[in-house]
């Protein structure tokens, strides 16, 4: 019993960190004189860090088997930056924080995931199980945060954050131990040649493109997504459960979907994801009143969950076992990093000067992941046809 509380734990405390931080931290940014642009340069700043510390942070874990104790000093590492918000003031200090900050932060979720399913396997446990207290933790944290912040000044996101990160180092230090390693095949860099290899494949290019594009379109929703519903009067409970409803629509999603996502395979389920985005980045652009906003919210189901359930499942199906760990790291650093963190600076500059017309670009995003999707989808049935003839 206490092996699945330790690594719930784990999760319920560092997606508290997310559920307050991306709802709110543009909040608080904006308290300490940040322009949009600024706001935009931030958050971008926090995704390109993490394209270089996750890969590196893998590296040297997988070499050294060291996860509970990277585990440690990166959280620590965290939470020691996010002090240095509390006297940071202006663009460059924040900024410079923001570096830090994100320097321990980044890996902790990928190591912690790593360490999770070695002892799950080692030990018969279900992932799922303990995984879920992490979109439980996040949804209270959105919709409670938004009650705090109502009655408190900006500066109470601040000390909310400072606390999670806080707790997050706890769990991390009551983290268990992994398993030993096995005698081969652990411990070994990643390759240059098998990320040459996946990169001059055409449909893991295109798989990337398509998963880049429809992640990347909730660019401006993470960042400005706060900022628009409150300039549209709403109050921030109302804004704290949009956010929650969202994690919900992407928890049913994950729970009941499974054998309906297997059926589709991961080029159609991506199709459906950019499409999904097309339409709710669109009507967002648009929308001002709190039941067709919380319509549109059902859909991160679709753009968030279909698209990384459609990732897992390409990875699985269509990457060989022995490149299958390089597919995942480079669709990390570049699909979910580089890909969203030049959406968040197109972002920034976009909100400055279309405000809630810049979903239109995150629009044009979905669909250009879903015309991705569609030639992964075509080059897979070639395939299919050629295997058939041979």
């Amino acid at each position: 019993m206490l092996l699945p509380f330790r690594l719930s734990l784990f999760y319920a405390a560092y997606f508290l960190i997310l559920g307050i931080q991306l709802p709110f931290w543009p909040v608080w940014l904006e308290s300490r004189g940040l322009s949009a642009g600024e706001i935009g340069t931030v958050l971008a700043v926090a995704l390109w860090v993490r394209i270089v510390t996750i890969p590196v942070a893998g590296v040297v874990v997988d070499r050294t088997g060291n996860r509970r104790t990277a585990l440690i000093l990166l959280s620590a590492a965290a939470l020691a930056a996010s002090l240095l918000y509390l006297p940071a003031d202006g663009f460059v200090p924040i900024l410079l924080v923001t570096v830090l900050m994100s320097a321990g932060f980044s890996p902790i979720m990928n190591i912690g995931d790593n360490l999770t399913l070695l002892v799950a396997r080692a030990h018969r446990l279900d992932y799922g199980r303990m995984r879920l207290w992490g979109s439980v933790s996040f949804i209270a944290a959105a919709s409670l945060g938004g009650i705090v912040v109502a009655d408190s000044r900006p500066e109470t996101v601040l000390h909310l954050l400072i606390g999670a990160m806080a707790l997050t180092a706890l769990s991390c230090w009551l983290a268990p131990k992994p398993p030993p390693r096995g005698p081969a095949g652990e411990g070994a860099p990643l390759r240059t040649s098998r990320i040459a290899a996946l990169l001059r494949d055409p449909g893991f290019l295109l798989f990337l493109g398509a998963t880049s594009a429809v992640q990347s379109s909730h660019a401006v929703y993470y960042a400005f997504g706060t900022l628009h519903w409150r300039g549209l009067g709403h109050s921030e409970a109302v804004i704290g459960g949009l956010w929650a409803e969202g994690v919900i629509a992407e928890i049913l999603l994950f729970a009941f979907g499974g054998a309906a996502t297997a059926r589709l395979g991961p080029a159609r389920l991506l199709v459906l994801a950019g499409l999904a985005a097309l339409v709710r980045w669109a009507g967002t652009a648009v929308a001002e009143s709190v039941p067709v906003l919380a319509l549109l919210q059902v859909l991160h189901g679709m753009t968030f969950g279909a698209a990384h359930l459609a990732a897992m499942q390409y990875i699985a199906k269509a990457v060989p076992i022995d490149r299958s760990a390089t597919a995942q790291a480079l669709y990390g650093a570049l699909a979910t990093g580089m890909g969203t963190a030049l959406a968040m600076m197109l972002a920034g500059a976009a909100y400055a000067g279309l405000g809630a017309a810049a979903y239109h670009a995150m629009a044009a995003l979905g669909l250009a992941g879903a015309v991705f999707a569609l030639l992964l989808a075509s080059r897979g049935r070639q395939d299919e046809v050629r295997a058939a003839d041979a």
